[in-house]
């Protein structure tokens, strides 16, 4: 069932894959697979595999009122309902990393929202969503840099001084990582403001990567310009000229012509 490629629609996926799914036994493996988990009932299993009682009045109203919030706000509330349950215990640390752990790629999701919930500054932010940013799944590595968005748009010089060592780690995905998290437009998250203005602000983060081998970096780094180039496009045009100078290889020439397709 691990290796399973998952059904190209809801209807075709089989009973049970949909009923591992949704007692939280194995992740997701596509956007249909994750449309049709029965929210509340994954929500309750997966709060009894972690010690909290799936019962509770917090978890009950938390499911009765999904129906009306969009699919991605609903993920959201029920991490909250979860958060908040754990605030008066003592084995509070526990809990969290049994959710962690979770096999389920939803949970750990949830997981990565207890981070955004938190009140720690965002070093220590960043230094507990790596677990989750180096996560074999994708949607939790996409999770874990929308747990830190705000802070990282609230302090961008601070974040690319904390972020520089994530922009050469040896493993792409904390790479993608430092470029994903600082999109000056990103995807489905608030825009950064002061990167549309001051997109060389993250310049650090970018030069490592100019010529990553990674085709999910490479990616995510011309995305980033993309992103700069709806409002700072001969900065754009400038770096991309630089870098195709001095790297001539595939990957940077991959990078700059997804990088500047915007530009005319």
């Amino acid at each position: 069932m691990l290796s399973r490629t998952g059904a190209p629609r809801i209807a075709l996926i089989p009973p049970e894959v949909l009923d591992a799914l949704n007692d939280g036994l194995v992740p997701t493996v596509n956007l249909n697979e994750f449309l049709a988990l029965d929210l509340p009932r994954l929500a309750r299993n997966v709060a009894g595999h972690i010690g909290l009682d799936p019962a509770h009045e917090r978890i009950t109203d938390t499911l009765a009122m999904l129906g009306a919030f969009k699919p991605v706000k609903r993920h959201e509330h029920v991490a909250r309902a979860l958060y908040d349950l754990t605030e008066p215990r003592p084995d509070r640390d526990d809990v969290a990393q049994a959710l962690a752990d979770h096999p389920s790629d939803i949970a750990r999701c949830w997981a990565t929202q207890w981070i955004m919930f938190s009140a720690m500054p965002l070093q220590d932010k960043l230094h507990s969503v790596g677990r989750f940013a180096a996560d074999p799944h994708f949607g939790v590595r996409e999770m874990a840099w929308m747990a830190v968005r705000d802070e990282i748009a609230g302090a961008v010089d601070d974040a690319v001084g904390l972020l520089l060592a994530w922009a050469q780690d040896a493993n792409p995905n904390i790479r993608r990582f430092a470029s994903e998290a600082t999109r000056p437009r990103g995807v489905w998250c608030a825009q950064i403001e002061a990167l549309k203005a001051e997109p060389w602000r993250a310049l650090p983060l970018l030069e490592p990567l100019k010529a990553d081998p990674s085709r999910y970096v490479q990616n995510s780094v011309a995305n980033w310009l993309n992103d700069a180039s709806k409002t700072q496009p001969e900065w754009v045009r400038e770096v991309c000229e630089r870098w195709s100078a001095e790297s001539r290889g595939a990957e940077t020439v991959y990078i700059v012509r997804r990088a500047t397709r915007s530009l005319t």
